[in-house]
């Protein structure tokens, strides 16, 4: 959901079936009153309130950009794709991404302490680049998804996403730990 409601002003994005890309010629992002990102099409008009959203965040994390807006029925629309964010300016670049991480809450997971299983909950203790975290996992299957090709994605009881970027480079004791558990 994005962070704040866009003016009732917001031109009506064209109604099409095809993907409509976004390039830096024809499109400007910056930041907007009240630090609102606003995306700006020319021949078309502006977009305030705008948010992005990744569509492939596992294997993709800097390109296929949705941005998006809520218009004035309370409906999510897409303004477009931006197919690499780094054909756009860097400052554009770092607005997109900020709004990116008020929509994603995943953390990497640097070391793992320790891994309890009690009435099929998986309780981990982990270091991350937040520092030292503890958070619950139901032991099933669907909980651990392949991130890339070496590494998991963990879901918690919350659905906040905890990422192991590569399960062979944890040292043998975190790997042991670690598979003794989740070894699908």
């Amino acid at each position: 959901m994005p962070p704040d409601t866009p003016a009732t002003d917001q031109p009506t994005p064209p109604d099409s079936l095809k993907v409509r890309w976004l390039s830096p010629e024809k499109t400007s992002i910056f930041e907007g009153t009240y630090a609102l990102l606003h995306c700006a099409v020319k021949g078309e008009g502006l977009y305030r309130g705008v948010f992005a959203v990744l569509m492939f965040p596992i294997s993709h994390p800097d390109e296929f950009v949705s941005l998006r807006f809520t218009d004035r029925e309370d409906r999510i629309c897409e303004i477009g794709v931006i197919r690499s964010l780094n054909e756009f300016p860097p400052q554009a670049q770092e607005l997109i991404r900020e709004s990116l991480n008020r929509q994603y809450h995943e953390q990497t997971i640097t070391k793992i302490h320790r891994v309890k299983c009690k009435y099929s909950l998986l309780f981990f203790d982990v270091e991350t680049r937040r520092g030292r975290e503890e958070f619950i996992m139901p032991w099933r299957y669907d909980r651990a998804e392949d991130y890339s090709t070496r590494g998991k994605l963990l879901l918690d009881v919350f659905d906040n996403r905890y990422i192991v970027p590569d399960v062979a480079a944890l040292s043998s004791v975190e790997r042991r730990r670690f598979l003794s558990y989740v070894y699908w």
